[in-house]
């Protein structure tokens, strides 16, 4: 019993070795591949987590800045941040901080920097809803400047669900500014269309629809 036992050892044992002859390159090498993809996923994150402190120490700085009213030193920091830390979002956070200081600061050039920091967000924040925020931040500054067209193409840029109801409703406010009722019916049902029934922006919008001779199917007394 002991030889056979042996025997089929020694079988097991070529078996493995032919198997490793034939195959064990190829493991190596995936094995090599694995170890190297979580290696470079552990780097990946541990940089982001370092990218994020330091974002947020500097988002820190732009926010003291913001309270002593210091519009040169916010934006001196959210321009670092753009430079090196503009995938994290303390980025964004900071360019619609710095638009607010300056709006607030009331400077002949506070427009200008305003719609330089929201443009900036609303072409590169990662996060959806900063970019809708600053896209409606940023075309109430181009109709205040009467810059018509481009505050259209802004405000239809929106696509978050949470901010869609409201982008069309300026857009709906736009048209009718410029007499295009067409123009204003059709904004203001999809303003309409996106909100909560509940919603008491919905029933604003509903009345400016009303003013238009328009009743918005399924709002009371709709037909």
């Amino acid at each position: 019993m002991a030889t056979n036992l042996n025997l089929e050892e020694q079988d097991q044992l070529d078996a493995l070795k032919h198997f490793w002859s034939r195959f064990g390159g190829v493991i190596s090498a995936v094995l090599l591949v694995v170890l190297l993809a979580l290696a470079g996923w552990n780097g990946y994150r541990y940089w982001q987590a370092r990218q994020a402190a330091q974002a947020s120490a500097m988002f820190d700085e732009v926010e003291r800045a913001a309270g002593t009213s210091d519009l040169v030193l916010a934006q001196r920091a959210f321009d670092d941040m753009k430079q090196r830390y503009a995938t994290t979002s303390y980025t964004p956070q900071a360019g619609l901080l710095v638009a607010k200081l300056a709006i607030e600061g009331g400077k002949d050039d506070a427009p200008a920097v305003a719609s330089a920091a929201l443009q900036w967000v609303a072409d590169n924040a990662s996060d959806e809803g900063y970019r809708s925020v600053a896209a409606l931040r940023l075309a109430a500054l181009m109709v205040d400047a009467q810059r018509y067209e481009d505050a259209k193409k802004v405000l239809e840029a929106v696509r978050a669900d949470a901010f869609l109801g409201l982008a069309q409703d300026r857009l709906g406010d736009l048209y009718a500014m410029q007499n295009q009722q067409a123009e204003a019916k059709a904004a203001y049902l999809k303003a309409f269309s996106s909100m909560e029934a509940a919603s008491e922006y919905r029933r604003l919008v509903k009345v400016k629809l009303n003013a238009l001779g328009v009743e918005p199917p399924g709002a009371p007394g709709a037909g």
